[in-house]
């Protein structure tokens, strides 16, 4: 589908790809790795088409389409969102345009003439082509897409220029992914969203039709979603065809032979070397001398990747509290009209594991800031144990900085005198590296100032540790030393997080929170999320439970005996049976035409040549994708057909 061959591009003194190579199949799943400034952006930005590169050469088939969702930086308004994500059918707004017009002209047209005869075969080619767009589904599509992402019905026709910048990056998400380009580019698309939307967006991708290139910091997001994982390190791009987990598997194995592979070219080079120089000024020996030098000049020297060592981090021991660390009785928190909160009751006991989760705007951080003592709430009452001393963390905090200090200074006022680790190694599990920790304050970015402001917190001696997206800005190795040092730590903790792959190792019981109140839950956050997936379908069960119809009768009461009335329910059952079996007939033949369809089809698309027929591969594709979502809804109608004549034949037995 895409190429890339010999890739390079200098930036500066810096060359950040020395020849990259690898190709993008059709339904591939890529996780895009590699540490900070290794390049990842920038690959799906020429992916794009937005960044050239120097030398190599991009190969892309004439069907593909790309869409790409940045980071940040994408803003729109004038519109509401439904007109604004409505946008992405580009074709249908067009067809519906030309309608339009074509209905314009006829008012004006002599119905006689030539003009008008034609203008209405037209209209009729172009309301052929709205039913071949599945036009009457346009509406459901887009609800299904943005009621996953987190908006509301409400939200439909608000304008786009009242959403907050996470928000907007959503009305992008949503746009492209009802657009279904060939390839979706995604750069770090999971961190405006809360779990559910995180969860929903999973499930999505899992059934594109199309391939992903995904660079995300959330690992459990790419195992669930990726088959390959491709590697951007000292500007070369290593391929590895599995998950993130087996991709850290493979690369500590091939490291451990590159390794060993390197140990020996060095000591080869080096015997080499001594030769060269012990008998450089030997006549007798010129020749074999600049043999060996040719020789040496021509190796192709194995490279080392350059890692710092896996630093070790851990808090200080923390004094012991009393069983009951915190409880809430009867809180309510209300700003103006919006209550957040209504007769909250909850306990926090010694040694919780704790994590908050729910959609944005629930309430999630309110919650951590009144346990916090940071926000003041509007009524009950609020208990703090016998010796607890707790430590909080925002991002705000990183403005309580003081401006003019380094990044080392800041950390080395905050290190308790007992603490044995360097603060230089502190700073490096938060990728504070080299000159980096003399920098100022007043000169660090946003995320910089976050990461450090979290170092600071985290030096402080305390039995209660309150996190609100402590893992923000921080890449998978600092996430690492940061959870092995929750692991380790013997305290009490609440954590708000979207991040699972974070969370599931620490906490073991899970506080959702919703408009409704506050729920517990045991276990964690992927265990909650299974439990409520299961009480969604439970619900939706119950109330999509087929009807008896008109044809159908109702199951024979328990307790009836009177032999007149079973006869009559007998004989209505037998009624229902042929309509019912020659309906369930028509649905299996349908179910037979549209799998031969659907099989030869899809072996149409497996012979490489069916890419390169331009307009003609694309109306494959679309019929492929049809036939298919056709036949899983008739097999879904079979089925509840088959299910209903089942209990019309056990009422007659």
């Amino acid at each position: 589908m895409i190429t890339l061959k010999d890739i390079t591009l200098q930036w500066g003194e810096r060359e950040l790809y020395k020849g990259i190579t690898g190709t993008i199949n059709t339904r591939d799943r890529i996780g895009l790795v590699g540490s900070n400034g290794s390049g990842k952006t920038t690959l799906l930005k020429i992916l794009n088409g937005g960044t050239f590169y120097d030398g190599g050469e991009l190969a892309q088939a004439s069907y593909v389409t790309v869409g790409y969702l940045p980071q940040d930086g994408i803003e729109c308004r004038g519109e509401n969102l439904y007109k604004e994500v409505e946008s992405a059918f580009e074709s249908v707004l067009s067809v519906r345009a030309k309608i339009e017009a074509a209905q314009r002209d006829l008012e004006t047209l002599d119905p006689s003439s030539e003009a008008y005869m034609e203008t209405l075969e037209l209209l009729g080619e172009w309301d052929h082509r709205l039913e071949e767009l599945d036009e009457d589904k346009l509406e459901s599509k887009i609800e299904k897409v943005l009621l996953g992402l987190g908006f509301t019905m409400e939200d439909m026709q608000r304008d786009t220029g009242e959403f907050s910048g996470g928000w907007q990056m959503r009305i992008a998400l949503a746009k492209l992914l009802l657009r279904e380009p060939s390839l979706l580019l995604l750069d770090e698309p999971t961190n405006h969203l809360d779990l559910p939307s995180q969860r929903w967006l999973e499930r999505y991708l899992q059934n594109y039709e199309g391939s992903l290139v995904i660079i995300s910091h959330d690992q459990a997001f790419l195992d669930t979603l990726c088959n390959r994982t491709f590697e951007l390190s000292l500007g070369k791009l290593t391929i590895y065809e599995g998950n993130y987990s087996f991709f850290e598997e493979e690369k500590a194995q091939r490291k451990a032979l590159t390794e060993k592979a390197h140990a020996n070219q060095q000591r080869m080079l080096s015997q080499q070397q001594r030769f060269i120089d012990r008998f450089r000024y030997k006549s007798s020996k010129a020749k074999q001398v600049q043999s060996r030098i040719k020789q040496l000049d021509k190796i192709e020297r194995i490279e080392l990747e350059d890692e710092e060592s896996e630093i070790g981090f851990s808090f200080p021991p923390p004094p012991r509290s009393g069983q009951s660390v915190m409880e809430l009785e009867n809180v309510e928190q209300t700003f103006d009209d919006l209550t957040v909160f209504r007769n909250l009751d909850l306990r926090l006991e010694r040694g919780d594991r704790v994590g908050i989760v729910g959609v944005n705007g629930a309430g999630k951080s309110t919650l951590l800031r009144i346990l916090g003592n940071i926000t003041p709430f509007t009524s009950g009452t609020r208990k703090v144990g016998h010796n607890v001393v707790i430590s909080y963390f925002a991002q705000h905090q990183a403005e309580e900085l003081d401006p003019k200090a380094s990044a080392l200074e800041v950390i080395e006022e905050a290190a308790p005198g007992q603490l044995k680790m360097n603060p230089r190694s502190i700073l490096g599990s938060f990728l504070f590296r080299g000159d980096d920790v003399f920098k100022k304050v007043s000169v660090l970015s946003g995320g910089e100032k976050n990461r450090l402001a979290l170092a600071k917190m985290l030096l402080q001696p305390c039995n209660c540790l309150l996190l609100d997206e402590p893992t923000n800005h921080l890449d998978m190795r600092s996430k690492r030393v940061l959870q092995k040092a929750l692991q380790e730590y013997t305290g009490t903790y609440v954590i708000v997080s979207h991040d699972r792959s974070f969370l599931d190792p620490l906490v073991s019981k899970v506080w959702e929170v919703s408009p409704d109140g506050l729920r517990v839950f045991p276990g964690n956050v992927s265990e909650y999320l299974d439990r409520v997936e299961q009480e969604v379908n439970e619900t939706t069960l119950s109330q999509h439970r087929p009807q008896a119809s008109s044809n159908t009768v109702k199951e024979k009461p328990e307790g009836v005996s009177n032999p007149k009335e079973q006869r009559r329910l007998r004989a209505e059952a037998r009624k229902a049976l042929s309509p019912l079996k020659q309906k369930i007939k028509k649905h299996e033949e349908e179910i037979a035409s549209l799998e031969k369809r659907h099989e030869e089809l899809k072996a149409a698309m497996m012979d490489p040549s069916f890419f390169k027929q331009g307009e003609t591969s694309r109306e494959g594709m679309i019929e492929y994708e049809k036939t298919k979502a056709r036949l899983e809804k008739t097999l879904a109608t079979w089925e509840a057909c088959s299910e209903e004549l089942s209990k019309l034949e056990s009422q007659l037995e």
